[in-house]
């Protein structure tokens, strides 16, 4: 028996995250790397073999959108550093699907931006979907699977401690984050307004899917610490008295009680900070936890470095960012048209390394196959 056709592939923008993409898409036995967008010049009529570091994989990476939007492909894994509606909607126009770490992870359908692209995804008889980790995973989709463990829940939290130094994006660190730069600029900063759209979504979707009756505003807290001496990073200066650290919190509650909380945790370190915070004994992590009958918590491990040079050189949360879109494709691609959470979407799996994968076709009627993982708790 025949297992299920190829999906053809294009990536678009080779950042970090795209660069995981591509590695995902060429170890999935479903999918097919046939296009690639690339912002800049210099990228532009290179074999992606020689943006990634891999052989050449015969497939060259464009600026010319119009040549890839007429390519024939499945799906477009769509990771640029920002977002752009008028892109989306001519790739969901042409008759792709769209996966991607930028958005629409719960968006809401009474806004108009958002019934624009809802209405070319069905126009194009494709399916978009908005994923990642932080938010499209830590805070979602595994606080809801772990609040089936516990009853008469009051409390839903998703909190990420990151040390930022491992981040290499030092433009995006300085001037997006606003680190190394003054309080007031990193406040006036575009950070909150980029980071809140997501997490609210994120806060939405647990309180609508698990029935807590919130109040009408999701609550936004930002702080900031200021480095008390000069903190080593390589990449610009982060001096005393300028931003070394910045914690957001989004909270939905009831009559004004926190209920659903989704948390960042950004540090230079942790040291020479004022205020002096810290990863409290325990590291660098994701934390999950359910506050219920019973109280029940989740350590996700792995997803941040182990140093900051293994960070520069490949960070693993950007790769699971990466690889939480690409393991979705081929769902996305058989669902109906519109947006799509994975709410509306099966359970989606990793795939196996080349060498450890069956030989027979992949999910053919003449078996079934569960998969697992395993998290530290």
């Amino acid at each position: 028996m025949s297992g299920p056709a190829t999906l053809r592939v294009i990536q678009w923008a080779t950042g970090g995250v795209g660069k995981a993409a591509i590695e995902c898409v060429l170890n999935h036995p479903q999918l097919e790397l046939v296009g690639c967008w690339v912002h800049s010049a210099q990228k532009s009529g290179l074999d992606v073999g020689d943006i990634v570091g891999t052989d050449a994989l015969g497939v060259i990476a464009t600026s010319d959108i119009d040549g890839l939007l007429a390519l024939d492909a499945d799906c477009v894994m769509y990771s640029p550093l920002v977002p752009n509606d008028q892109e989306v909607v001519a790739i969901l126009r042409s008759g792709k699907n769209v996966v991607t770490p930028l958005g629409w992870v719960y968006p809401d359908f009474n806004n108009p931006a958002v019934q624009a692209i809802d209405a070319a995804a069905r126009e194009g008889g494709v399916t978009l979907h908005g994923s990642g980790i932080h938010p499209g995973g830590i805070t979602e989709r595994f606080p809801l699977m772990l609040s089936s463990l516990s009853s008469a829940v009051t409390h839903v939290r998703a909190e990420e401690f990151s040390d930022i130094r491992t981040y290499n994006a030092p433009d995006v660190v300085r001037h997006i984050m606003g680190f190394g730069g003054t309080p007031e600029q990193a406040v006036q900063g575009p950070m909150a307004a980029l980071l809140e759209s997501g997490f609210k979504m994120s806060v939405r979707m647990i309180a609508e899917h698990m029935g807590f009756r919130i109040d009408p505003t999701i609550k936004t807290i930002q702080d900031i610490a200021v480095a008390t001496a000069d903190i080593d990073y390589d990449p610009f200066p982060i001096t005393a008295g300028t931003v070394a650290a910045r914690r957001f919190r989004w909270q939905a509650t009831v009559d004004g009680e926190p209920v659903i909380t989704a948390a960042v945790n950004w540090l230079m370190g942790e040291e020479n900070l004022d205020p002096g915070w810290n990863f409290g004994g325990q590291g660098e992590r994701f934390e999950v936890e359910i506050t219920g009958d019973p109280t029940v918590k989740l350590t996700f491990q792995g997803l941040q470095p182990e140093s900051i040079a293994e960070g520069l050189q490949r960070n693993p949360g950007i790769v699971a960012t990466a690889n939480h879109c690409v393991n979705a494709i081929p769902d996305v691609c058989a669902a109906d048209p519109g947006i799509k959470t994975y709410l509306d979407l099966p359970l989606f799996a990793g795939r196996p390394a080349a060498r450890l994968a069956r030989s027979s076709p992949w999910f053919g009627d003449e078996c079934a196959v569960t998969w697992g993982f395993v998290l530290s708790a």
